[in-house]
């Protein structure tokens, strides 16, 4: 079976932005401060709703 180029860059663009959401939980834990805290947040906010559209987008792929 032939691997779908579409498909396979979605995989590879959601296991980056998985990563980038691990590295910024790992930084937030590290890191205290009010303002500190409200940038990591925004960021793994922003992370995850990336995460959502990609994921959506790979599942349209199998309609």
């Amino acid at each position: 079976m032939a691997v779908d180029p579409i498909a396979a860059e979605l995989d590879r663009r959601i296991a980056l932005v998985r990563e980038n959401i691990r590295t910024l939980v790992e930084q937030a834990a590290a890191y205290s401060g009010a303002a500190d805290e409200a940038r990591n947040s925004d960021r793994i906010a922003e992370q995850e709703s990336l995460l959502a559209e990609l994921e959506n987008e790979k599942a349209g792929l199998g309609k």
